[in-house]
């Protein structure tokens, strides 16, 4: 039975006999002096395959030349580790390492060096929270703390003047002077949501609700672009009593946007996806050309990356490319499928003409492509009470044949290229009302809240919306 000895030679030699039965039993048909043959693994081959062995086989570590008794030894080198006695570790949350360095040239690979005769170390500042995350960029270091951002410089330094100019110097340093950016912002121990493109780097703070972008011109709190209050409530909710949630960012090269999928902890682990939702996660994206976050969207990635324009994305460990085309199978991939499942694509917004006159909106019309439709038209009567409207279907949901074989469309029709549909009234009587109900056209109110979303009919294809509007009649002051 073979035995598994630990030795402590860190330069060795292996010695084998082998023997083949059928040749003779007492006759080696390999030497270990002159090279292992073909089929033994990690060895330079130099004769057949030996077809059978038998149990006279061996094999021998040796650190002596050429084995024997009293022969010479080599030596035993360089150890790759070094074992304390009484080992003493230490964690220091604020502060970095580095080592030796690989030159390509020669060769050599120091990495793994790290010399304890040199001062190899250097610490940011504690108060500002443990290092969440370190980015190279060109030859310096940003270094993202919980509460602080920072840039250390790599083989330079930085010489300040008694008037309190600046000038950066080559120096033997590996890791210079520390230099700390405007604004009080880390990354909270969320380095999952750090994405970068170009020179632009974006993150988010959640313990300050923000969400951050790092460039030529510092440190930019873009969720002020409107969506300060939403990043307050869903950062706030991100945490839950089941773990921590996660904000997970990628950059879209496809889209040139900024991707950060927030997603709270899952309420439990033995359930399935389907009856485990996360009601406060959420997608959306940044688009540095309108300055604003224009979409949200219905997928939670597990993570986002780009590589060569193409834009994907990982889920349950399986990998995804979006933006596919959906004319290369049959029949055609509808579109807004994520991770195999089929999601609408909707818009809401906010009819707010002269807020505080009482109107009567009574129709609805949009410019764009044939396929979508009005789900929801809601108008504020008062505080209390609230004027809904029928569903209204899209040109093509709508058609029907009436009488004498003439075409109708019981939702939007096409008239002067606009898509308009009336609206019908779907509310329940209130005290005082003699009309009410599908008998009354129009809702009522100050504001209305608008939902348009595609059809399930029209996803194969593209679908543009351009503009939505509504016709609507002074109700009473």
């Amino acid at each position: 039975m073979g035995a598994i000895i630990e030795v402590s030679y860190f330069n060795s030699f292996i010695l084998k006999k082998t023997v083949d039965t059928a040749l003779n039993p007492d006759t080696p048909v390999w030497n270990g002096s002159f090279g292992v043959p073909s089929g033994i693994p990690g060895s330079t081959p130099i004769s057949d395959v030996v077809s059978s062995v038998d149990g006279s086989s061996w094999v021998i570590e040796e650190s002596r030349i050429r084995g024997g008794y009293n022969n010479t030894n080599i030596d035993y080198g360089v150890k790759a580790y070094l074992v304390e006695d009484n080992p003493n570790a230490s964690f220091r949350i604020n502060a970095m390492i580095y080592s030796g360095i690989y030159n390509s040239r020669t060769g050599i690979n120091n990495t793994n060096v790290f010399s304890v005769g040199e001062d190899i170390t250097k610490a940011v500042d504690p108060a500002n929270g443990s290092i969440q995350k370190l980015y190279a960029e060109d030859t310096n270091l940003v270094i993202f703390q919980e509460a602080k951002v920072s840039r250390a410089l790599i083989d330079k330094d930085a010489i300040y003047s008694a008037e309190g100019g600046g000038t950066v110097t080559s120096s033997n340093l590996v890791i210079g002077a520390i230099q700390p950016y405007a604004g009080e912002f880390g990354i909270s121990k969320n380095p999952e949501s750090f994405a970068a493109y170009g020179y632009r780097k974006y993150f988010t703070d959640k313990n300050r609700n923000a969400v951050l972008r790092l460039s030529r011109d510092g440190m930019t709190e873009i969720s002020n672009n409107g969506m300060t209050d939403y990043f307050r409530d869903k950062f706030s909710t991100l945490n839950t009593t089941y773990g921590e949630g996660k904000a997970i960012g990628g950059f879209d090269i496809y889209t040139k946007q900024y991707v950060l999928s927030m997603q709270q902890s899952k309420q439990s682990v033995s359930l399935p996806i389907e009856l485990n939702p996360n009601p406060q996660s959420a997608t959306l994206s940044f688009d540095e050309a309108v300055l604003g976050f224009p979409s949200f969207f219905s997928y939670q990635p597990d993570q986002v990356l780009s590589i060569q324009s193409k834009c994907y994305t990982f889920k349950d460990g399986a990998l995804y490319k979006h933006y596919t085309s959906t004319s290369s199978t049959t029949p055609p991939t509808p579109r807004n499928n994520f991770y195999g499942v089929q999601y609408d694509s909707s818009i809401q917004f906010v009819f707010n003409p002269k807020p505080s006159m009482s109107k009567v909106f009574k129709t609805v019309s949009y410019e764009g492509s044939n396929g979508w439709e009005v789900p929801a038209f809601s108008s504020n009567r008062s505080f209390e009470l609230r004027d809904t409207i029928s569903p209204v279907l899209s040109y093509t949901q709508g058609i029907y044949i009436g009488d004498f074989g003439y075409t109708y469309h019981a939702g939007f029709d096409k008239k002067e290229g606009k898509y308009v549909a009336n609206l019908v009234n779907s509310s329940p009587a209130t005290e005082g009302e003699i009309v009410f109900g599908n008998s009354m056209t129009g809702v009522k109110g100050y504001v209305a809240t608008v939902t348009i979303k595609s059809d399930t009919i029209s996803r194969t294809g593209p679908m543009e919306l351009f503009a939505v509007s509504s016709d609507y009649i002074e109700s009473a002051y």
